[in-house]
């Protein structure tokens, strides 16, 4: 039962405080996950959030189902989604029409004004994490060339970030292909020497 408890408080906090909405809320969620409740190594939330970006669908409701289903099955992954959507819907229909009727109040830009930096800075330190695992796994030099095509891509050529996030899982998923390959080479090489002594 404590488990599910766990799921429900943990998503309903990233729900209720993710402002901004999927992105933002990878960081919160990213707390819970790893630093409270130990559901995954940073690693391997890594991973994850990698795997879910390929996946089509708001980005935080994959990460809930994941976790969900990592920490408790599928009943795990009903909850968290539920506990992660439930909160920002109930005060989506409660606000609405407060903020609609108010939202040329400097009151309600301010607010606005005020959280943005915040969600900013998540970000940013979101992508300086990706950056530096990157960096290790593939070195500086072919990180920051990735790095530089894909800003070339995504901004300037206006391509479609799944486009280009499906180029990158097909070409991780060659180079991957063709190492263990090499690898495997010179073990099959020597087994063959082994048999033919």
């Amino acid at each position: 039962m404590k488990p599910f408890l766990d799921l429900t408080i943990g998503f309903a906090r990233t729900g209720v405080t993710g402002y901004g909405g999927g992105p933002s809320t990878i960081p919160l969620i990213e707390y819970e996950a790893v630093k409270k409740y130990k559901w995954m190594t940073e690693d391997e939330f890594g991973q994850t959030l990698a795997l879910a970006n390929t996946l089509p669908g708001p980005i935080a409701t994959k990460m809930a189902a994941y976790i969900g289903y990592k920490v408790k099955g599928s009943l795990g992954a009903l909850v968290a989604i539920v506990a992660h959507i439930l909160p920002s819907l109930i005060g989506m229909v409660g606000m609405l029409g407060i903020l609609y009727k108010y939202r040329s109040s400097p009151f309600v830009s301010g607010m606005v004004a005020g959280v943005t930096p915040i969600i900013g800075l998540m970000l940013l330190e979101m992508a300086y994490k990706f950056a530096d695992k990157a960096r290790k796994g593939l070195g500086f030099p072919i990180m920051l060339a990735l790095s530089g095509i894909s800003l070339v891509v995504l901004q300037f050529l206006n391509v479609h970030p799944g486009v280009m996030i499906g180029a990158c899982l097909v070409g991780a998923f060659s180079i991957a292909t063709f190492r263990n390959r090499k690898k495997a080479a010179p073990d099959s090489e020597v087994e063959r020497k082994e048999e033919s002594i």
